[in-house]
């Protein structure tokens, strides 16, 4: 079924979640800041992270999962590396939702029952996506600068500060920062409703 592909090792996949209703999952930098350090606590551990975006109501994510021989080695593998994969997403977003729900005194649901997940399969495919997380912000109205939206790794990409992200593959990628920086630029339209 389109978007919920089966995780398999070192493979590409574009995730995507988004809140429940109307619902908003970050009302402050910090609830941002917050979601990030979870994701650095639970993701690490099963794939690499391409890039990613998060708005007000939606998140998107291009990651990489691990070769078979680390996922086997991680403390939670039962000879299935979907299922790993998504507990540990699981985790993320129940740890997210439980703390969301404290601070704001809210309960139910926060995330809709399913993270989307699309299988990369082209060199195309890949930096059509990259391109399309970081222009979301753009696309949903949030922004109409793709740099002046602080909650996406297109600054972190051409930061020398550290980062958990694949930044040298990323920009190796493209060619270079110049030439990441300039394809962001030149690529706006073709925003793709497919992933939504």
């Amino acid at each position: 079924m389109k978007g919920l592909e089966k995780f398999e090792p070192d493979t590409y996949y574009h995730l995507v979640n988004h809140a429940v209703g109307t619902e908003n999952l970050f009302r402050t930098d910090e609830n941002y800041h917050y979601f990030l350090r979870r994701y650095a606590h639970y993701i690490p551990s099963v794939c690499s992270t391409l890039c990613y975006c998060l708005m007000p109501n939606h998140i998107h994510f291009l990651i990489k999962t691990n070769s078979e021989e680390a996922l086997k080695k991680h403390p939670k593998f039962k000879n299935d590396y979907h299922k790993l994969i998504m507990q540990q997403i699981s985790n993320l977003l129940n740890a997210y939702a439980k703390a969301y729900n404290k601070k704001y005194e809210r309960k139910g649901a926060l995330w809709i029952d399913y993270t989307k997940r699309f299988k990369i399969k082209s060199e195309n495919y890949l930096t059509a996506t990259i391109n399309y997380i970081h222009q979301n912000p753009i696309k949903h109205g949030f922004t109409q600068n793709l740099e002046a939206w602080q909650h996406s790794s297109f600054h972190s990409h051409t930061s020398e500060k550290p980062t958990l992200l694949s930044r040298i593959e990323v920009l190796d990628w493209f060619g270079g920062i110049n030439e990441y920086v300039k394809f962001h630029s030149q690529n706006t339209a073709g925003l793709r409703d497919e992933w939504e």
